[in-house]
């Protein structure tokens, strides 16, 4: 405990400055500090580098991002998820199984292999490097495979960085009001912690809303994992469904369930509750920091032109589902 504490540091110091410095920023010139601090991370890419430094950046970009959306449930009722409405869990749940299909159809019209349709699409639409992960693990292992999951893990990270970006200013030239502009922006983005700062970028209301809809996809992770086991997998033709691959679900769903029950019963003080959530944002700040300082924009060139077609293809069919679900509400 004691060493991996000491190996992580350097990163945490690292990231937790870059998070002090958009404070500064946004309470000084004003501006979304999460936004900050994606771009000072994205400017600080080289210290990704440092190997010393590495381990720390790693730790922030998942375990204190999940600890950050865990302890964001604090603020979120079964009232608030209520309010989303039962079209909109409809709608994620079709947009999820159709941007998988789609997926596997691209991969066919492009000759390539269907696993590599099931990966891109399970990525893109439901939590981007989790869902790569844990699609690939119930397809056939091979070193194809492997390497087209890796390649994934970059795509949609930087297309979640390019949506986190767009996506909030866009919806505020459109007029889109605060609840549609969250449902549409944890629908359509990849990655938690893109969902989270853009929503927030748009507005707490937003961030919120995002953020449940956002962990609803994150949910069908688990049904799609067993849908694709069954018919796809690696073990289909025995009794065995891929059940290990379940090890790569999220855990953060429950704390964040638990604590939005917590909320909802309002068995916490409130400025206990404040709190928590002033907590989680911190946590939120680092995360992202963190994520900017991993993502290599270079890096998207070495994808090739086909796999590059079809996530930004998915990427553009998830978010034009969206668009047309919010508009079509209002």
């Amino acid at each position: 405990m004691y060493n991996t504490s000491k190996r992580n540091l350097p990163g945490l110091l690292v990231c937790l400055l870059i998070a002090m410095s958009t404070n500064f920023l946004s309470e000084n010139y004003g501006g979304p500090q999460l936004l900050y601090a994606l771009l000072l991370g994205l400017s600080l890419h080289f210290l990704y580098q440092n190997e010393s430094v590495r381990p720390g950046i790693d730790f922030c970009a998942k375990t204190i991002l999940r600890l950050g959306v865990a302890f964001l449930g604090i603020r979120i009722t079964f009232a608030d998820i209520s309010a989303i409405g039962i079209n909109t869990g409809f709608m994620v749940i079709l947009a999820v199984a159709a941007t998988v299909c789609l997926g596997f159809l691209l991969a066919k019209l492009l000759k390539l292999s269907p696993d590599f349709g099931l990966i891109a699409g399970g990525s893109v639409g439901i939590c981007g490097a989790s869902a790569a992960l844990a699609v690939a693990s119930v397809l056939p292992k091979s070193k194809e495979n492997e390497q087209f999951t890796l390649l994934v893990v970059v795509g949609v990270t930087v297309l979640s960085t390019i949506a986190m970006v767009v996506y909030p200013f866009a919806l505020q030239m459109l007029e889109i009001g605060a609840l549609s502009a969250g449902i549409f922006i944890g629908a359509t983005i990849h990655d938690v912690a893109q969902v989270v700062a853009a929503g927030m970028i748009f507005g707490p209301e937003a961030g919120d809303v995002a953020t449940v809809v956002k962990l609803f996809r994150v949910a069908l992770l688990l049904p799609v994992v067993l849908v694709i086991s069954i018919f796809f997998g690696s073990q289909k033709n025995t009794n065995k469904l891929g059940w290990g691959s379940l090890r790569l679900i999220p855990t953060f769903l429950l704390g964040f369930v638990a604590l939005s029950i917590v909320a909802s019963m309002q068995i916490l003080p409130a400025s206990v509750n404040h709190q928590i959530g002033g907590l989680s944002r911190w946590m939120l700040v680092i995360a992202i920091a963190a994520a900017g300082l991993k993502t290599n924009f270079q890096e998207l060139a070495k994808l090739g032109w086909q796999p590059v077609l079809m996530l930004v293809a998915e990427t553009l069919f998830i978010a034009a589902f969206g668009l047309v679900f919010i508009l079509s509400q209002s």
